[in-house]
């Protein structure tokens, strides 16, 4: 052909001939492929065999990843693995709402006695108060007065004495603390004693299940876990937090505490309170020496709940709130990158 633009020999061509058109089609764009990769090369100092790789990739019209990043970005995310089994998810958030209504209504409760004793009985004659809460007048005024082992605090404010309708109140605790908010004993232990069954139900369902799924073995701790406790709670010190989905041994301890021993005791302390459940098992009292020692421990385990509930909440803030909630919400835990 003599002449005339490239185009219009490529228009001739395809009349005459459309399969040699699109063969050289195919050919002009992996020579302008392999061009770029060349030039790429060059500025890059990339190696002959990736630009190779670039200039097939430029022909399939494809972006090709940086060589270095792309695996980087890739493994920056530990995989995903199932942590939480649905039974644990369902009691634990059970256990949540139970526990809440069993705090407030408890302290309720306890404002009609806000005293702690030790040993079988209590009363004006006996001297064995661990605990008084109360209110005197100091000077006029209302004075909130707390005796812990025979030391007494001022406490106005927040016990024995608190704010009420614009005025300091005779009260043990302040409204917000309480379920109801006012004065109302019956109230407090219908709420109490329907949550304590919910409380008690859902710790069998749970400990059924946790030995159906093994999930119960998982929190004992093994003679290797305690021997790794000193670098254990090193790491939790220095906010060293591994996910590589397995519980260590702080975590193992403090579940195995609260679901093992806490939560039984909450529950045979709060039943040695009933006269009824001692009416036929009477040797409820010689186990926790007494009634009286019985609501006193009651009480403690439900401090140290509280204070398991404030950690607890703690370590899941600083261990990454969004892959903690993730897993007792779905079941799914992402890991370190390392740990796969």
């Amino acid at each position: 052909m003599q002449g005339g633009t490239l185009t219009e020999h490529l228009q001739e061509a395809n009349r005459e001939d459309p399969l040699s058109l699109r063969r050289a089609e195919t050919q002009s764009r992996q020579s302008s492929g392999s061009n770029r990769a060349r030039a790429m090369t060059w500025a890059m100092g990339m190696t002959d065999s990736t630009a190779g790789a670039a200039a097939e990739a430029m022909a399939a019209d494809t972006v090709v990843p940086d060589q270095d990043t792309a695996p980087a970005d890739a493994r920056r995310l530990g995989r995903l693995i199932y942590r939480q089994r649905l039974a644990t998810r369902i009691t634990h958030w059970v256990w949540v709402v139970a526990l809440f209504f069993m705090v407030l209504s408890g302290l309720q409760i306890f404002m009609a006695r806000p005293n702690l004793y030790i040993g079988q009985q209590s009363g004006f004659s006996f001297d064995n108060a661990i605990l008084t809460i109360g209110a005197v007048r100091d000077g006029g005024s209302l004075a909130g007065r707390t005796t812990l082992f025979g030391q007494t605090f001022d406490t106005t404010g927040w016990l024995g004495a608190v704010s009420q309708d614009g005025s300091l109140q005779s009260k043990t605790f302040p409204g917000w603390l309480t379920i109801p908010g006012y004065r109302d004993l019956a109230t407090g232990r219908v709420v109490h004693f329907f949550f304590a069954w919910i409380l008690a139900g859902t710790l069998l369902v749970w400990l059924v299940a946790s030995l159906v799924n093994r999930h119960a073995r998982e929190l004992v701790p093994t003679g290797r876990d305690l021997k790794n406790l000193p670098r254990d709670v090193a790491d939790h010190a220095r906010l060293r937090f591994h996910h590589d989905g397995r519980y260590n041994v702080l975590q193992k301890l403090s579940y195995a505490g609260v679901l093992f021993v806490a939560l039984p005791v909450m529950i045979a302390t709060g039943l040695t309170m009933s006269p009824g459940v001692v009416s036929f098992a009477p040797w409820l009292l010689d186990v926790f020496g007494g009634r009286q020692t019985a609501r006193t421990i009651h009480f403690l385990v439900m401090l140290a709940l509280i204070l398991f509930f404030v950690v607890h909440i703690l370590m899941v803030v600083l261990a990454g709130p969004l892959n903690e909630l993730r897993s007792i919400v779905t079941g799914w835990y992402r890991t370190d990158p390392e740990a796969e």
